[in-house]
């Protein structure tokens, strides 16, 4: 059997708005609830499932391989809504995207400060190697 990527659980102060944030940035389709979670599916049916807590929330990181097309609309959306977007995951380059291997990528927050990628290329792929 191969094995693929199925799913992940996100902390939430809002597991609701934050899967809706999700899903409205990427042009994914509405989350769902199944159980305690709002879940959002991507293209390849790998699940990013939203839980609330009342605890610490510590940021994760998570990265998206989208085609040119959808990352315009993307990048539109995040300039749309005036949120802060950085080239790096350090985001030491605020307001930049970055061209790593001939793509284009960019980095920006959910509403509980997971860290979202968004990335036209596979890292590597045209030999970039930092």
């Amino acid at each position: 059997m191969a094995v693929d990527f199925n799913h992940t659980i996100l902390s939430a102060r809002d597991s609701e708005a934050s899967a809706k944030f999700l899903a409205e940035m990427l042009g994914l389709p509405a989350p769902r609830r199944w159980g305690p979670f709002q879940m959002v599916t991507t293209e390849n049916g790998a699940n990013l499932d939203y839980m609330n807590t009342d605890g610490d929330i510590t940021p994760q990181h998570y990265a998206f391989l989208v085609g040119e097309t959808e990352f315009d609309e993307i990048f539109g959306r995040i300039r749309e809504r005036k949120l802060p977007y950085w080239a790096d995951p350090g985001r030491t380059r605020r307001a930049e995207i970055n061209h790593h291997d001939g793509g284009r990528g960019v980095y920006f927050e959910d509403p509980n400060g997971h860290l979202l990628e968004v990335i036209t290329r596979q890292y590597g792929s045209g030999g970039w190697n930092p």
